[in-house]
């Protein structure tokens, strides 16, 4: 090897040992004057740029008597000038360069630190992707014979191939891409077995002729990492050379080619070092499986080598036992353990996409049942991001059809039923410091409100789509599971919970929340159900049969809440438009039902309160859907319908408004009713709209809009420019922080009547009933163009001064009330606020609650 520096020319700088570590002290002390620092740091930058600091880092990097930062800075130079000047060195300094690399990995130490052995592999690629399979043909040599060397040449063979291998598969080294067809050449020949290129690939015509051995890498790592794995309770460095064989082959097996990993037994292997005591390595051997489990375009034969040893019931038992030991407690979170959790449930999630995707590739020995037991177990798990897995897993499993119908499936849907039916809670809704275990997990997985919503998001729709296709494949056994798990929570609702009061009301109590949950599991079932409905026969109708008298028994019960009487509104629809949509009178019966829904409204309990005016705006869109499901039965009976709701508007609310809505749903009735005479039904149709128009047309109207000032009094807001200036709110930073007083609720009482009465949201209601759900040229859309047609040309006049007038709230000068330092205080009432994921931090109702 030649000892000799790269001769280029010469320069008058004068290095020396002494003054690079001189100077290094001065940089990393503390202490060091800012001026001292940056001269030491530019004689430094000067050494780096010395046409001689290849020889100056080599000479400094070889001398062990060094202490390790300076041999480190040595190093340094060599690779700036192998990084930044390779090209303007002839092919006798390039060599030169190569073999100073070599001498230096060759003399390494086991009492070397671990950052001198990377800086020395890092260098190593770094020579490699400029010149092996080029001008340098022996490395898979020098490599095989630091191989055979200590442990720490070993750990340094293992960063060269794991960074060789990245930067060449990765694609987003730049140096490497330049020669990538070479060098993805030569990494595939020199890792895999001399018998697998023979036997698979001997077609390829291979003449670079840059491998050493008969064994290749795969092989070579493979056989270390068996006997770390079988040394490492009396070997503690075999446990960081096994870490490090996992982490290189982390960064292979992803393009490695799959007869190499049969013929090297790399699954078997990986899996045998799940049973490692030392979690690391566990860490690393799941993450290897991982990514090898994700691997796509495998033919049918590697399929069966590299999956089907993941299916054998030692490997399913060791998973299970890997996941029995890694669960941790919510109140006392080992973060390693944790982690290893999750990435354990991703591979199983993995495994079970391999299962569904192929699943005849399971050989005879394997234990399906075992293998769904594992995945019910990660599915109870508290932590949520956790089960998720399991349950995008059981989605997945429950969507094949060659799978769904097998025994070990079916005896697992009530298992899952139950999961589901817990799961499915709103846990957004939950205070932060809630004792539920998942909230805990929940607490320490997401960071953000928004990642939290998404999250929950999909974990509700794994639930609703389980609950949905375990219904669909098994309906009389799962209906009966859930219709029976349901009545007892809702029999139970507040079972260990304060009783019902207007004065302590929340939306969020944990009856309601209960409530919502079976409901939200009971919706999912229907439409399951909905799915399996065929042409009749006797279990469809004994079915039918059950779901009807178990939602009229529902309907029997009394309920207090207003917010629980929602949900189970919008359940008793769903029976009514899923798989009861043929049984009319069913139908009228939910119809009838909700008019009848009636609550006291009490102003003194604002919570309260708004969740009456919230159920009366439900129920009338649920009215609103079952008209439109139901148009020729319920018209067959429309004076009784039309005196009912006509009665029920009139004593539940002297909001024009509300009431308009109720009439909406006779509207809905005639206009979609295919029985009624086109002529007679147009007729009856304008008759609903004529006390619209006249709202719109009335003279009173007209004049409110002829001016600003007679505009802001039509709104209710005359007063609101001396109530700002009154309570000098240009000084008061964060309004949602200060309550409104006596005066200020009064006025934005007075705004809301004012609102209600203008006939906007009328309008708004019948526009929408009029084609939603509707095709386009069907009979009744294009009756509805041609009523619209008539009616909007005596709307628009006073919409159009409206709009205009509702423009002139952004322009200050027409706040003349308001005196000149409050002037900018206009924008800020004005400006909209919007609550969406990546804007707000808080839950959706903290936005709206504000």
């Amino acid at each position: 090897m030649s000892g000799h520096p790269v001769q280029l020319k010469q320069t008058n700088l004068t290095v020396s040992k002494d003054q690079i570590r001189a100077a290094l002290e001065v940089i990393h002390d503390v202490r060091s004057p800012n001026q001292i620092r940056q001269e030491a740091s530019e004689y430094l930058e000067k050494v780096k740029l010395d046409d001689e600091a290849p020889h100056h880092g080599y000479t400094i990097a070889a001398d062990q008597s060094q202490p390790p930062i300076i041999r480190h800075f040595g190093l340094s130079l060599l690779e700036h000038a192998i990084r930044h000047r390779w090209n303007e060195y002839s092919l006798e300094q390039s060599t030169t360069l190569r073999e100073w690399e070599l001498g230096l990995a060759q003399n390494l130490t086991d009492q070397d630190p671990s950052y001198l052995r990377n800086k020395i592999a890092s260098i190593w690629v770094d020579v490699a992707k400029r010149s092996w399979a080029l001008d340098w043909m022996d490395m898979d040599e020098c490599l095989t014979r630091l191989w055979d060397g200590p442990l720490a040449s070993k750990e340094l063979v293992l960063v060269v191939l794991e960074t060789l291998s990245e930067d060449v598969f990765g694609h987003e080294d730049l140096i490497a891409g330049l020669r990538s067809s070479d060098l993805s050449r030569a990494c595939f020949e020199i890792f895999t077995p001399m018998t697998v290129l023979q036997d698979h690939y001997s077609s390829r015509g291979t003449n670079i002729n840059v491998r050493y051995g008969d064994e290749g890498w795969l092989s070579r790592m493979g056989d270390l990492l068996e006997w770390c794995i079988s040394q490492e309770g009396t070997h503690a460095t075999g446990q960081a050379c096994a870490i490090k064989i996992l982490v290189t082959l982390r960064s292979v097996i992803g393009w490695a080619a799959p007869p190499s990993l049969s013929a090297t037994r790399m699954t078997l292997r990986l899996c045998q070092a799940l049973r490692s005591s030392h979690l690391p390595i566990q860490l690393a051997a799941v993450d290897t499986l991982h990514i090898l489990s994700s691997r796509t375009k495998l033919s049918e034969g590697d399929l069966k080598e590299l999956v089907a040893p993941m299916f054998m019931t030692d490997t399913v038992d060791l998973l299970q036992e890997l996941y029995n030991w890694s669960c941790v407690d919510a109140t006392d979170i080992d973060e390693e353990k944790y982690l290893l959790l999750k990435k354990l449930s991703e591979l199983v999630f993995n495994i079970g996409g391999l299962l569904v995707d192929h699943p005849t590739l399971v050989p005879i020995d394997s234990s399906f049942s075992i293998f769904l037991r594992l995945l019910i177990n990660i599915a109870k798990n508290h932590s949520l991001q956790v089960s998720v897995c399991a349950m995008h897993a059981w989605v997945k499993i429950l969507s094949s059809e060659a799978l769904v119908s097998s025994p070990p499936v079916a005896s697992s849907v009530g298992e899952l039923l139950e999961v589901c039916s817990q799961r499915v809670i709103k846990y957004e809704a939950l205070p932060e410091h809630h004792p539920n275990p998942s909230v805990i997990f929940l607490n320490e997985d997401f960071d953000s409100m928004p990642e939290r919503h998404a999250f929950l998001g999909n974990y509700m729709r794994f639930c609703k789509m389980i609950t949905e296709r375990i219904v669909q494949h098994s309906p009389a056994d799962a209906l009966f599971h859930i219709l029976s798990s349901a009545e007892q929570v809702i029999s139970h609702l507040y079972d260990g919970e304060p009783a019902f009061s207007m004065h302590s009301y929340s939306r969020t109590s944990m009856p309601f929340l209960k409530m919502d949950a079976q409901c939200s599991i009971l919706e999912a079932g229907l439409k399951g159900s909905v799915r399996w409905l065929g042409p009749g026969g006797h279990e469809q109708e004994v079915m039918l049969q059950n779901l009807k008298v178990w939602c009229e028994r529902i309907l029997g019960l009394n309920f207090e809440d207003p917010s629980v009487k929602e949900r189970v509104i919008q359940l008793a629809v769903g029976f009514a438009t899923g798989p009861l949509k043929k049984d009319a009178r069913f139908a009228f019966k939910i119809f009838d039902y909700i008019l009848d829904t009636s609550y006291p409204d009490d102003a003194n309990y604002p919570s309260y309160s708004e969740a009456v005016k919230d159920l009366q705006s439900l129920c009338i869109h649920e009215l609103q859907r079952l008209a439109m499901k139901f148009p020729d039965y319920l018209i067959t009976i429309f004076d009784e319908v039309e005196h009912k709701v006509s009665r029920v508007s009139q004593a539940v609310t002297r909001d024009d408004g509300v009431r308009n809505r109720y009439h909406s749903v006779l509207f809905i009735i005639t206009h979609r009713a295919t029985s009624v005479n086109p002529q007679p039904r147009q007729e009856r149709l304008e008759a609903f709209l004529e006390p619209l128009v006249a709202q719109w047309q009335s003279s009173e109207l007209t004049e409110s809009l002829s001016s600003f000032n007679m505009f802001c009094e039509l709104l209710g807001c005359g007063g609101i420019q001396q109530y700002v200036s009154k309570r000098a709110l240009h000084d008061i930073s964060d309004w949602s922080a200060t309550p409104l007083d006596d005066e200020g609720k009064a006025l934005q009482m007075h705004m809301q009547h004012a609102l209600e009465k203008l006939p906007l949201r009328a309008t708004k209601a019948f526009l929408s009933v009029s084609v939603e759900k509707l095709e386009p040229n069907s009979t009744a859309h294009e009756m509805a163009g041609r009523l619209w047609e008539k009616m909007i040309p005596m709307i628009l006049p006073n919409l159009l001064h409206m709009i205009r007038q509702a423009h002139a709230f952004h322009d200050a000068v027409n706040w003349k009330g308001l005196p000149p330092e409050m002037s900018g205080i206009v924008r800020r009432i004005l400006t909209d606020r919007f609550w969406q994921v990546g804007i707000s931090v808080g839950s959706r109702d903290e936005f709206y609650a504000k």
